[in-house]
């Protein structure tokens, strides 16, 4: 017998990230090669032209798991009994705009689809909030969706994470693949802590076989804080790609597991855990089994580490009262 499908919706679907995930998830690089589904498919009314356009081309890709296609710019319909719901769409940062601009724009947008998500989605639907600032936008989504379990909402850190994999691997000269447990902590912001003190490569520790501390305590931390920026100035466009492909891997990670030994990054509702305070969207070494992320205990965590892993506490903190100025 086969699969149930399962609906996938994409927010801000006719936009760079959008394009690039929906043929993804049509393919089953999101929920696995034998996992059918439908994709709901939104974006703003004057993008409507353009996600049409989109349709038209996942219907002329003839994709055998992708059972239906909703394309709307109505964020009831597209919300309907969604199982997965990955939101892409937000307002971004313009020339000239100030930090606090930028999130009263996206803390109402993401008001309104919490409201429609805790309305029409399946009760047990797994949001990812991938527009930023997506820490905050996830924390917003929590806040006005309270029949929306916490552990279901979740934010990406998981790009910043197989950035990190990719700067070891290029140092190393290894293969990505066996580069592990990596671990972005903090807000999907330049503030994140991309840390290594963990990560292996076969049963090596990656601290002993970069062998230059130097490196991994400057120049390997701000390229990959500072990865997106040098992506735009080298595209003059924003990562869209490996920011779909990392949403797919967040995903399918989360629903389908984590290999054992292997933790993986994802922004979720702090419990305390390493002195982080409850309740931010924070981001944390997790390993997921049947559909559950649970945050892995008992890191040893150095003195410059600390440092690091409260600077970024601290920010997402400021932006937790700033979002909430913005609403009142």
């Amino acid at each position: 017998m086969g699969k149930n499908p399962v609906r996938v919706l994409v927010t801000g679907a006719a936009g760079q990230i959008g394009y690039a995930i929906v043929p993804m998830v049509a393919r089953g690089a999101m929920l696995g090669p034998d996992q059918p589904v439908i994709l709901h498919m939104l974006d703003i009314p004057p993008a409507a032209e353009a996600l049409n356009g989109v349709k038209m081309e996942l219907i002329d890709a003839a994709f055998p798991l992708l059972k239906g296609v909703v394309a709307t710019t109505d964020v009831e319909e597209a919300c309907e009994g969604v199982n997965i719901a990955v939101m892409v769409g937000g307002f971004p940062r313009k020339e000239g705009m100030e930090r606090k601009d930028v999130m009263s724009k996206n803390v109402s947008i993401y008001k309104g689809q919490a409201s429609a998500l805790e309305k029409h989605a399946a009760s047990d639907v797994k949001v990812l909030v991938v527009a930023n600032p997506a820490n905050t936008n996830a924390l917003i989504l929590k806040e006005y969706a309270p029949s929306i379990p916490e552990k279901n909402i979740t934010c990406l850190t998981r790009l910043d994470h197989n950035r990190a994999l990719g700067q070891i691997s290029q140092r190393l000269n290894v293969h990505v693949g066996d580069v592990k447990n990596v671990i972005i902590w903090g807000n999907h912001s330049s503030t994140q802590y991309p840390d290594v003190n963990h990560a292996t490569v076969g049963d090596k520790p990656v601290r002993q076989l970069v062998a230059d501390d130097q490196w991994l305590n400057t120049e390997f931390i701000t390229t990959v804080q500072q990865r997106g920026a040098a992506i735009i100035k080298a595209r003059k466009l924003s990562s869209a790609l490996s920011a779909a492909s990392s949403a797919c891997d967040h995903i399918r990670d989360w629903v389908l597991g984590t290999p054992k030994g292997t933790h993986v990054s994802m922004g979720v509702y702090s419990d305390g855990s390493y002195g982080i305070q409850q309740g931010l969207v924070y981001s944390f070494p997790v390993t997921c089994e049947k559909g559950e992320w649970k945050i892995v205990q008992g890191l040893k965590i150095d003195e410059f580490s600390r440092k690091k892993l409260d600077a970024t506490a601290q920010e997402l903190i400021e932006e937790k009262s700033l979002a909430h100025s913005c609403l009142n």
